[in-house]
């Protein structure tokens, strides 16, 4: 995992992974409230995540409730239930490991005593507290929550206890936070549904309209950049019934963050957003000392600009590559040829596109081969005018060289259409940096 450049856009930590996707994300106002969550069945890779984030949140938890199948069949969330020695092993080496409290969620066993035997042995493990889901494994919300279950838990540990279940029969508002804290003893309240409902609920005065709520929620999602999937996710689980109402069915249709704003009415205030990001995006791109730098080799005579792909402004099936490929077709030149080198230093890439004898390169190293050369590519078609796929701008004669491709001789696999876009040419790699395996692989 990585810092990556569009966390200092929205003055955010982000962790990411080596695919580029933001795993997690968050900033300073969090940092002392915030409680990094993971699910895991292994003790060392537990630590070593709890070490990446330590420093920018308040505790770490382990998730040994989570019933789904997703997270079961890997052995972790509920399946830990049934391996107390695993349990035992992966926090006490969090709580030895780490500088944060360590926390863990735990769902009931289905007998009281085999539940106290393993929430006693939890406690010596030194974590700070528990929170205890007052179902079985394999019960689900429509089953009633044992308040019963997590008193006795409550009143056998010394460290706190926190309930959680009650949003489906227990907690309607925010009086009802307290009311199930008191039938279960606990130390505290953990919300999450009736939360995903109306996070507005931990008002004392009472919760917001919805409708306030949701716009609320889609300003800081467009500010902090979320990705639209789960901007959606959870404004559909606010939604609930109401998914059926024209404005629900216009959420369901969306396919970017642009559309959930315009199906709230926030068009305008998106097209605000985008361009302060932008501006702030392009005056740090201005500072950056990468700008300085140049490939080893002889770039006399190329066309640079200082620009990197950011796959989330693009559709997934048309890349800039894929635009200046079809654009070389379309005016009989030979297809565009990339040379890349890497870095020895830091191991960042930099590609040059050479079209119709004219070079073209960003001035800004990438953390891959693949951005780099769709970074250069950017630089080509920009520098000509032409469109680069970003989402809204899609030209109509890439679908129509797919359809043509379709009718083409499948034997003659020179003249078909690449079926991705890392394939669209052969190009030379020049490697400039020694054979080690990145220390991040594998993540």
């Amino acid at each position: 995992m990585c810092l990556c450049f569009l966390a200092e856009v929205l003055s955010t930590v982000d962790f990411v992974a080596p695919d580029d996707r933001v795993v997690f994300r968050t900033c300073e106002r969090e940092q002392s409230r915030v409680v990094f969550q993971m699910g895991t069945s292994d003790a060392e890779r537990a630590l070593a995540v709890a070490r990446l984030v330590e420093n920018d949140v308040a505790g770490i938890d382990v998730n040994m409730g989570c019933p789904k199948e997703y997270s079961t069949k890997g052995g972790m969330g509920a399946a830990l239930l049934s391996d107390p020695d695993k349990i035992e092993k992966i926090l006490s080496t969090l709580v030895k490991g780490t500088c944060r409290p360590v926390t863990c969620k735990i769902r009931i066993l289905p007998s009281l005593e085999d539940t106290l035997n393993l929430v006693k042995r939890i406690e010596r493990t030194g974590i700070a507290a528990i929170a205890v889901h007052g179902r079985k494994r394999e019960e689900r919300p429509q089953h009633p929550v044992s308040c019963e279950v997590i008193k006795a838990i409550a009143e056998t540990l010394s460290i706190p206890v926190i309930a959680n279940g009650g949003s489906h029969d227990h907690i309607q508002g925010f009086l009802d936070i307290e009311d199930f804290r008191q039938a279960t003893a606990a130390s505290s309240v953990m919300v999450a549904r009736a939360a995903m409902w109306n996070p507005s609920i931990f008002l004392k005065e009472g919760p917001q309209p919805l409708e306030e709520v949701m716009q609320k929620y889609i300003r800081y999602a467009v500010q902090y950049d979320n990705h639209y999937t789960n901007t959606k996710y959870c404004l559909c689980q606010m939604l609930r019934e109401q998914l059926e109402s024209p404005q629900g069915r216009l959420l369901h249709a969306a396919q970017s963050s642009r559309e959930i704003c315009e199906a709230f009415g926030l068009g305008a205030f998106y097209e605000e957003t985008t361009r302060e990001l932008d501006t702030r995006r392009a005056k740090l791109l201005a500072r950056s000392p990468e700008e300085a730098e140049e490939p080893a080799e002889d770039t006399s005579g190329v066309i640079k600009m200082a620009v990197k792909f950011d796959r989330r402004a693009y559709s997934p099936q048309i890349t800039p590559k894929m635009c200046l490929l079809e654009w070389c077709r379309r005016e009989k030149l030979a297809q565009p040829v990339y040379e890349t080198v890497q870095r020895p230093l830091d191991r960042l890439f930099c590609s040059v596109v050479t079209v119709a004898e004219q070079k073209y390169q960003s001035t800004l190293w990438d953390k891959s081969k693949k951005l780099a050369e769709q970074a250069a590519a950017i630089v080509c078609l920009r520098s000509q005018g032409l469109h680069e796929g970003r989402l809204g701008e899609e030209s109509p004669s890439l679908h129509k060289r797919k359809r043509e491709a379709l009718d083409q001789d499948p034997g003659d696999l020179r003249a078909q259409e690449p079926s991705r876009p890392g394939e669209l040419c052969k190009k030379p790699f020049v490697a400039l940096a020694s054979g080690k395996e990145s220390p991040l692989e594998g993540w």
